[in-house]
């Protein structure tokens, strides 16, 4: 058989999970009200009908027939109940919560069920009690066997009342037929007495006397309680035999008497009595009695039975009804804490943190539901302010590294795994797309910079690419990335290899100037000596000879200045000072050395209030990039070495004073070659692929700037290198031109 796997881990049928979703769509539960309603109804009519329609009123019902209409009334009726305490669990829930009230209606079903089935059972088996011994007491053979015992006990009762007639009027005539011979007074008289007292069986006997008066005297009497002062004949009793009655015979519980006249003329009257059995002369009215309550009762047996089904159908209904509203009470005390804590939880979804359950804390599952959630809430909202403050940090350098990255002059792009931008630079957008605007995220880069991505595919981490349409940019290109993605660096170098080139020119036309320009002064004073040394000596053609020097010495003077032009244009161009902040534009080239080697500890440090210096940016920056880069190309070098626990450092520290502000750049690369003489002139380099026209470069910069530079061994290895420049370069060059 197929199983679901519910949310509580419990495996119900398959077939169960389409009923209750069948029973969902259809509301099975009204379709069930309708149907209790409608049965009860109908039982009800069958009821009357049945019971209307019976034969004899003063006959029983048969047990069958009053517990079948017992229990097909009180099914439905129960039914009614429990699913109006359903409906009013779901409306209780649906007030609290708005919710689906399962657990109100749970709870309130199962008190129901664990109240009606009890009594359901209790009441079928009550009512076969009851509708059994009915059947069993007003039966035909229990009514016959009442009778026969009443006949038998009253049988029974009238035999002793008979016999103790019978000798007390045999006593009596015995007593008479003495008295005709003998006085009352005679001995012989009461032996006679007594003697009839033994032979018929009597308790007590008195002769009892009327004298004229009208008084009784108690002539002769046989008692065992003695008991003389003894009232034997009463006077009803005495008129009644006046009245010419032969005998009166009484009875009560104790024993039964008899009074017989012995000489109704003299007055003389016998008293009998006998106590023996006297219960079962007792039992022979009371079983009259009994008959005819049996009687009365059987004709009440069929209002008993309706009476007792009636009784058992409202206590049922009671018991169910109290089952449904204890249930209805005891839900809503175990489920309003959760209805509680769900609207908590609620609001606590909606943001809330705050939220904090009130109520039940107690030691029991609720309160420690509670307790619990209170816990959390409080856990939830220091974290959640701990998180709001991390974000707000975030959020803060964020701001400050996209500001840092605007104002660099570097283009920087982040690229996801797949090779989409997701960060884009101002500078990187106006190299790359030669617009500004907002930046292509999401975009694959290969469709900005083609070759860029090429290099990026390929695997290196540096590359020289162009970039650009009708004028091309030449881009430094250095590249990190991990599994996440790629941060790629790029600056403009046309510029700088535009300045290296012209350095290099520069360098070489200053040498062929200076070569040049060496023999140009001996050849004019050698010529202006032989023009006044021999002029006068000429004699043939002297004016040839004047002429042949003079073009000599004006074609010297020609050389010199053509040399003078060249070497001026061998220089850099002049730079075009403007107050700059020397800190910020050091921080703009060591970021982009941070971004480009993040396996390299960068470290940067500034002494407060630097304040402005007269530079050129472009200069000032390309100074500073210059010296970087070799720092990072000498820990690089170094750590082709595979040192040990080894990694590589940069630091860069600006300290300023009334009139220069000086710049040291320290590493621990491999450190100074031997020649550091040289370093400083074109064409010098320690590496393979070095130009030596870097640090040229650097060195004209800041000398040009009104500073120098200088190089010297760094602790545990390494160079540092100090650049000093002046605060304003130009008043410097103006007290030179002034002392000339």
């Amino acid at each position: 058989m197929e199983h679901v796997i519910s949310p509580g881990n419990r495996r119900w049928p398959r077939w169960w999970r389409r009923f209750q979703l069948a029973a969902r769509r259809s509301n099975v539960f009204v379709l069930m009200e309708a149907g209790c309603v409608l049965a009860f109804v109908v039982m009800s009519a069958v009821t009357w009908v049945a019971l209307s329609r019976q034969p004899s009123k003063d006959a029983l019902l048969p047990s069958s027939l009053t517990s079948t209409l017992l229990i097909g009334t009180l099914v439905p009726a129960m039914g009614i109940l429990i699913l109006l305490g359903r409906r009013m669990a779901l409306r209780r829930a649906a007030e609290s919560v708005g919710g689906s009230g399962k657990l109100h209606v749970q709870l309130v079903f199962l008190f129901s069920m664990i109240a009606a089935v009890p009594t359901l059972l209790v009441v079928i088996l009550a009512s076969w009690l009851f509708q059994s011994g009915v059947e069993f007491w007003f039966s035909d053979s229990s009514r016959g066997l009442l009778e026969n015992a009443n006949k038998l006990a009253r049988g029974y009762y009238e035999q002793n009342v008979r016999s103790v007639n019978d000798e007390s009027i045999a006593m009596a005539s015995d007593l008479r037929f003495m008295l005709s011979e003998i006085t009352v007074v005679d001995p012989r008289f009461r032996q006679g007495v007594a003697y009839q007292v033994v032979q018929r069986g009597l308790d007590e006997v008195a002769i009892v006397q009327k004298r004229s008066d009208g008084e009784l005297v108690t002539v002769a009497y046989v008692d065992p309680k003695n008991r003389a002062d003894r009232s034997w004949i009463t006077q009803q009793q005495l008129r009644q035999l006046d009245k010419g009655e032969q005998i009166i015979v009484s009875a009560d519980a104790n024993h039964i008497e008899a009074v017989t006249p012995i000489d109704r003329r003299a007055g003389i009257y016998l008293y009998a009595g006998r106590t023996s059995d006297l219960l079962a002369f007792s039992q022979g009215k009371r079983a009259d009695s009994i008959v005819q309550g049996y009687k009365e009762l059987t004709q009440r047996a069929r209002v008993l039975q309706l009476r007792f089904n009636i009784f058992l159908f409202v206590i049922s209904l009671a018991l169910v009804g109290f089952a449904v509203w204890f249930g209805l009470r005891l839900a809503d005390r175990q489920v309003q804490p959760l209805y509680q804590l769900v609207k908590a939880a609620r609001q606590v979804g909606a943001g809330n943190y705050t939220m904090r359950v009130e109520g039940r804390i107690g030691a029991d599952e609720i309160g420690s539901l509670n307790r619990a959630f209170n816990r959390m809430t409080a856990q939830i909202e220091r974290q959640t302010q701990a998180l709001v403050g991390a974000n707000e940090q975030l959020s803060e350098r964020r701001a400050f590294i996209e500001a840092v990255l605007e104002s660099v002059t570097a283009g920087i792009v982040s690229l996801d795994a797949e090779g989409g931008v997701l960060l884009m630079n101002s500078s990187a957008l106006k190299l790359l797309l030669g617009k500004a605007g907002p930046p292509p995220v999401g975009e694959p880069l290969a469709e900005i910079a083609p070759q860029i991505a090429a290099l990026v595919e390929s695997g290196a981490s540096e590359g020289i690419v162009q970039q650009g349409g009708a004028e091309l940019f030449t881009l430094a290109v250095k590249i990190s990335g991990d599994r996440s993605g790629h941060v790629i660096t790029f600056e403009d170098i046309t510029r700088q290899l535009l300045d290296q080139r012209q350095a290099a020119w520069s360098d070489v036309a200053r040498r062929i100037a200076h070569e040049i320009k060496n023999p140009l002064t001996p050849i004019q004073l050698a010529t202006e000596r032989l023009n006044r040394r021999y002029r006068k000596q000429i004699v043939t053609d002297p004016e040839l000879f004047e002429e042949l020097t003079s073009t000599i010495v004006r074609q010297v003077g020609d050389l010199r200045k053509m040399v003078d032009e060249f070497s001026s244009f061998a220089r850099l161009p002049k730079p075009v000072f403007r107050g700059e902040d020397p800190v910020d534009l050091a921080r703009q080239a060591l970021f982009l050395q941070e971004v480009a080697r993040p396996d390299i500890t960068f470290a940067f440090s500034a002494q407060d209030d630097i304040g402005i210096i007269a530079c050129d940016r472009h200069q000032f920056g390309q100074a500073m990039t210059n010296v970087l880069k070799n720092a990072t190309e000498a820990v690089e070098a170094r750590a082709k070495g595979a040192e040990p626990d080894y990694r590589g450092r940069v630091t860069l520290d600006i300290t300023g004073g009334m009139y220069e502000v000086a710049v040291v750049v320290a590493d621990n690369g491999i450190g100074l070659p031997q020649d550091r003489e040289r370093i400083v002139e074109p064409y010098v380099t320690t590496r393979d692929k070095g130009t030596g026209l870097g640090l040229a470069i650097v060195k004209k910069i800041v000398e040009e700037h009104g500073g120098e530079m200088t190089f010297s061994s760094a602790e545990g290895g390494g160079t540092r290198v100090t650049m000093r420049f002046a605060r304003d370069p130009l008043s410097g060059q103006r007290s030179s031109e002034a002392a000339e």
